[in-house]
């Protein structure tokens, strides 16, 4: 067991607001009260401490895929995440054959299970041919809910969201279903109109996958998808803000519209984030990645991100002009909501995990700890 510490100095941010010359008192694995008297002093002034950061829609990293990687190869791009701050992960699958799927998923399920990955997102098959972007035409299907169960039950209690394209046959009853089974279904990769959208939201789907993104632009005699899932207050937005996925102004306006509290920031990352340019497999398509920003070698669209969750934080702040307690929800609070797991994580809070970032004042990350544990350690520099 870790030993106890208190950090000290910084300033927090917590659930009713920042806190300067803030303290967190860290015992074992926990957020605690007090702190015992041999409690270590960690000395943060100058710096910021926020939550670890939550991804609800991640492909992988290192150099490793999510989607098709080894056990050992999906653990080293967790662990690549984590040293950007992200302490809690979805691994998210792509469209492929279903029974590789299926097997993919009871693999990603045993690390859920040890405490990994926080679940499976599946992202495909079921979408939408017109809006496929980086997913392989040929093995897209329609939503047949029995296909959706297959997959459901592959991993074993650990699936945790399913995109879809609603509007396809057996959509809406795909929805129905995995609501029953306590799965989030998300729109997305959708060529759905205004309508159909919102037949959708009133199935049971709660989410928006990276809103704006592999779906019909808002028109003003068709306002699409997008606006409906902007306007229903039971809807969290997804946003991948990596400046190459959205405008600023299109960023801005998903908060003006859904508010900080319906927006989960994602990196929808593949194997190259934090390891580098060059050729890579997404699924089964090939992505080259120059100057970070990956697309398909075939057709050119953008393949998923090489973003991580600290840059995405600093570009909010920074670029975006947030309000630090706006991005401290998007990033942990709300993806943390939505997994069912703002009892343990998402907030610096007593009596949760002990899962937490420094950054210093130009909000670079120098430090990570999880459950209590420095990943990165902000006094070695």
């Amino acid at each position: 067991m870790a030993p106890s510490k208190v950090l000290a100095g910084a300033r927090v941010v917590l659930p009713t607001g920042t806190v300067d010359d803030g303290r967190v008192v860290v015992d074992g694995a926990r957020i605690a009260d007090t702190a015992p008297p041999q409690a270590e002093v960690v000395d943060l002034s100058g710096h910021w401490v926020v939550p670890g950061f939550v991804d609800l829609h991640n492909h992988g990293g290192g150099g490793a895929s999510f989607a098709g990687g080894t056990a050992e190869e999906v653990l080293g791009g967790v662990e690549t995440h984590r040293r950007h701050g992200t302490t809690t992960v979805v691994a998210s699958a792509v469209t492929g054959d279903l029974d590789f799927l299926a097997r993919h998923a009871g693999m990603l399920a045993e690390l859920a299970q040890q405490g990994d990955i926080a679940g499976i997102h599946f992202e495909g098959p079921f979408i939408s041919p017109c809006r496929k972007g980086a997913h392989d035409e040929q093995l897209l299907r329609a939503p047949d809910p029995a296909e959706v169960r297959k997959l459901v039950d592959a991993a074993h209690g650990h699936a945790k969201m399913m995109t879809l394209a609603t509007e396809l046959p057996g959509g809406l009853d795909s929805v129905r279903l995995l609501v029953e089974h306590g799965v989030i279904a998300a729109v997305g990769h959708t060529d759905a109109t205004y309508e159909q959208t919102v037949q959708a939201i009133d199935a049971g789907a709660t989410v928006a996958t990276h809103l704006f993104n592999a779906m019909p632009p808002v028109g003003h005699r068709a306002p699409g998808p997008i606006t409906a899932l902007l306007e229903d207050e039971r809807i969290t937005v997804e946003l991948i803000n990596d400046g190459t996925h959205l405008h600023p102004a299109a960023l801005q306006l998903a908060f003006h519209h859904a508010g900080a509290a319906r927006v989960a920031f994602i990196t929808d990352a593949m194997d190259a984030a934090g390891f580098g340019d060059g050729r890579y497999l997404l699924g089964p398509m090939e992505v080259e990645v120059a100057d970070g920003v990956a697309r398909l070698v075939e057709g050119g669209s953008i393949a998923g991100s090489t973003l991580t969750l600290d840059r995405a934080f600093k570009r909010a702040v920074t670029v975006d002009r947030l309000p630090v307690g706006d991005v401290v929800a998007a990033i942990s609070a709300n993806p943390a909501r939505l997994l069912g797991l703002d009892d343990r994580i998402g907030s610096l809070e007593p009596g949760k995990d002990a899962d937490l970032v420094v950054l210093d004042d130009a909000f670079d990350l120098v430090g990570v700890m999880r459950r209590g544990a420095w990943v990165v350690d902000p006094r070695l520099g």
